[in-house]
């Protein structure tokens, strides 16, 4: 493709599409834009589904992030509660055709997957068992949550976390099957997520770790988990909150192997497929920091990869680099999370005592590559998070990060 398209065809209409949208009109796009959407819903925010709207203190519509009129005054055209079920190559020319679930098909010059994930489910998973990603999920399971009395919650991640906070703020009886060691542990590592653990166990939650499932058995008007050790877990509800899987196979016939996500450079354009950027979660982006390929599945990276694909396809000039950030609501504090720990051989404190046995509240953590500091988290202590995210973003040293800490413990 040289010079700008007349026409980007945007497949997912959550936070990374509708940002991809707002960045190329921001960023001067007079073309045309498709945004395509599996639901029928105007693009929302999912954050809130498993805080806000989940508790009740939202409703549904609240989480909303763009009204239809919106859209129209973007210049956007929807293509709402429809899937793209294929994609071909232009017979003539650059570009792509998408086909879509009602047998239409929309012809681009540049083409945004944010298809995102749909959740993984467990080997006979009961019809009654919730999982947690679209709107419809949230309401069902608040329904749930304001009749029961107990709830099983499998998996222990900042999903299932959340929704064991929400159903302790009604007083339900939650247990927590974790498969490994620690919950959050792809997140925070093991040391981290320890601290993840007792806000569960504090908070009044039964955690099972090295809990493996093996199945579910008959429970009468309950739900019953069996592990590989036999144990059972019964409740009168449960959730599964074990992650996901990009929604990609709609792309089975291009030849790309998209199994754990779009290969992509550092830019968000597609590896192996012209004219083609991927954002959000589905998209696996080269870092040339790091020197690999890393996947951010969380809400702020959707719209940082918005703003650098939005300007790719036009040919502007790039934004600034963004740095990873996510954040978590429950048990009453917020878990912040910024940088790459994954890249981290070592966790040193920084702030409170959460690493010696102390309360987690307050508790500040350093993830260091070598001797340089590749992300930092925090426990209710947003004041002291957001003094690291320039640290963070210039790999800083150990010394400096040691500095900054010992001057704000004065």
């Amino acid at each position: 493709m040289t010079g700008q398209p007349e026409h980007v065809v945007v497949v997912g209409a959550g936070l990374g599409g509708l940002r991809t949208a707002e960045q190329l009109r921001s960023a001067g796009f007079q073309g045309r834009i498709s945004l395509v959407g599996a639901e029928p819903h105007p693009p929302y925010d999912r954050p809130p589904l498993s805080k806000q709207v989940l508790t009740g203190e939202w409703a549904p519509e609240r989480a909303r992030l763009a009204a239809p009129d919106a859209l129209e005054d973007l210049g956007v055209r929807t293509h709402l509660g429809l899937r793209a079920v294929a994609l071909r190559s232009h017979e003539a020319g650059p570009g792509h055709e998408v086909e879509l679930s009602d047998g239409a098909t929309l012809h681009s010059d540049a083409l945004v997957v944010a298809t995102g994930f749909v959740p993984r489910t467990l080997p006979g998973q009961l019809a009654q068992v919730h999982t947690l990603r679209t709107l419809e999920d949230a309401v069902a399971l608040r329904g749930t949550l304001e009749r029961v009395g107990s709830l099983l919650v499998v998996g222990g991640g900042f999903i299932g976390a959340e929704v064991a906070s929400a159903a302790r703020a009604r007083d339900i009886a939650v247990t927590v099957l974790e498969a490994l060691p620690v919950p959050s542990v792809h997140a925070l590592g093991p040391e981290v997520g320890a601290l993840a653990a007792r806000l569960l166990t504090e908070g009044g939650v039964a955690l099972h770790t090295g809990a493996l499932v093996a199945g579910f058995v008959e429970a009468g008007d309950g739900v019953c988990v069996e592990l590989a050790d036999g144990t059972q877990h019964a409740a009168d509800a449960a959730v599964v909150g074990i992650g996901g899987v990009p929604d990609l196979g709609w792309l089975d016939g291009t030849g790309l192997d998209v199994r754990t996500g779009m290969g992509c450079g550092p830019t968000g354009r597609v590896h192996g497929l012209a004219a083609a950027w991927a954002v959000g979660d589905v998209a696996v982006w080269d870092d040339p920091v790091h020197g690999d390929r890393h996947r951010n599945e969380h809400w702020t990276s959707a719209g940082d990869q918005a703003a650098v694909v939005a300007r790719d396809i036009l040919g502007a000039q790039p934004p600034p680099p963004a740095v990873p950030y996510f954040w978590s609501d429950q048990f009453g504090l917020k878990i912040q999370l910024i940088g790459r720990p994954d890249v981290a051989g070592e966790v040193v404190a920084l702030h409170g005592a959460g690493l010696d046995g102390g309360p987690v509240r307050g508790t500040v953590v350093g993830y260091l590559d070598g001797e340089h500091l590749a992300a930092v988290a925090g426990f209710g202590a947003a004041r002291f998070v957001a003094r690291y995210r320039p640290l963070v973003a210039a790999r800083a040293t150990r010394t400096e990060t040691e500095a900054l800490a010992a001057t704000l413990n004065r």
